[in-house]
């Protein structure tokens, strides 16, 4: 991971501006001044931010399109932060573990468009505690600390998005249903019965589809299984990249690159089009035997969703949790009470018990 925080100053006291959730201004914490986000420029659009993927695996995007970023590793998990200004040791957001400043540098391509934080940290708190809450069996204790804790982290996460257009071949069988009639016996009498079958006949043909904005995450940061049950996204409010809406914030670098992340919006791409083939099949049932796919037009854009993200430590153990910034959706690692499961383990012997109880003494029918 490479972690990029940007500094704005305030035109009235030249402290820190900070981008402020769910609006387009910039707000100082030091003296309540607020600074509008100017729009983006006329013209400017998502559809200009769209980059050409073959350019980008041959490495041969425009130079304005790369940037290059300062990192050191993490020593606990190993992700990479960047520092900025006059910083020389932080605190890691994904393990809670002090990282100070290093020389590493990376190159990478620059982010094209991002969805704005619209939720606060006080509101991402709350859902994040309503959420620990909610499970059985979750530490009293921990709930608590969380609620009561240090702030969360606003998080930008690195995703790719991918457009294609695309043309499969396809070979395969149609099953249509039918049922014949067979005699059998039950309890010694004979009875009709109707026997599903199957008749299948050849298919091949061709099936075209125009993929728009396919997701795939570009950190390895945290697990796919937080980040991905945090969608859905709403992708119609990606708005075009302008380092305003960093302000206060961190902003993470990729480490999924470009190619390993088009490889994964193929395997999205793939289980859309075999339905697609499958409908255009028809019938009952269906057998793909195979599909080739021609892809044409593809283009990408590096994208920045908001996450808020907790990351702490009990009883010497670190419990992640992300908040989708968007929509306030929870995920993270689900803490267990020791004695709170020993408690429901000895409650329901006593229940069974009980119950044994009365019907061994015919009070229980």
């Amino acid at each position: 991971m490479t972690e990029t925080q940007r500094h704005f100053p305030c035109e009235a006291c030249g402290a820190d501006l900070r981008f402020t959730p769910g609006e387009t201004s910039l707000r100082c914490d030091h003296c309540g001044h607020v600074q509008q986000i100017p729009a983006a420029p006329a013209g400017k659009t998502l559809t200009m931010g769209e980059l050409d993927l073959h350019k980008a695996l041959r490495h041969a995007l425009p130079p304005g399109a790369m940037e290059e970023v300062r990192t050191t590793p993490c020593p606990s998990c190993g992700a990479l932060v960047e520092f900025q200004g006059a910083e020389h040791a932080k605190e890691c957001p994904f393990c809670a573990t002090p990282v100070v400043i290093g020389t590493g540098t990376n190159r990478q391509i620059k982010p094209q468009a991002l969805i704005p934080f619209a939720l606060d940290e006080r509101t991402a708190r709350a859902a994040m505690t309503d959420w620990l809450g909610g499970l059985w069996f979750a530490p009293n204790g921990l709930v608590e600390y969380a609620r009561k804790g240090r702030a969360m982290s606003g998080i930008y996460v690195p995703y790719w998005t991918f457009d294609a257009a695309t043309r499969s071949q396809y070979t395969g069988q149609r099953g249509e249903h039918y049922y014949e009639t067979r005699t059998v016996i039950v309890d010694g009498k004979r009875q009709q019965q109707q026997e599903l079958k199957v008749r299948w006949y050849p298919a091949r043909g061709w099936v075209k589809r125009l993929f728009d904005d396919v997701l795939v995450l570009a950190s390895q940061s945290l697990p796919r299984r937080y980040t991905d049950a945090l969608a859905p996204w709403d992708l119609g409010q990606l708005t075009p990249y302008r380092a305003d809406f960093l302000a206060g914030f961190t902003a993470e670098g990729y480490t999924i690159g470009l190619e390993e992340g088009w490889a994964r919006a193929q395997e999205v791409m793939a289980q859309v089009i075999d339905q697609d083939v499958r409908r255009d099949i028809g019938g009952d049932e269906q057998r793909v035997t195979s599909i080739d796919t021609e892809y044409s037009a593809e283009t990408f854009k590096h994208v920045l969703l908001p996450v808020w993200m907790a990351a702490y430590k009990y009883n010497a153990k670190t419990y992640r949790f992300v908040v989708n910034g968007q929509t306030g959706k929870v995920q993270g690692e689900r803490p267990y009470s020791a004695w709170k499961i020993a408690f429901a383990v000895l409650l329901a012997a006593l229940v069974a018990g009980g119950l044994a109880y009365l019907k061994q003494s015919g009070k229980l029918g």
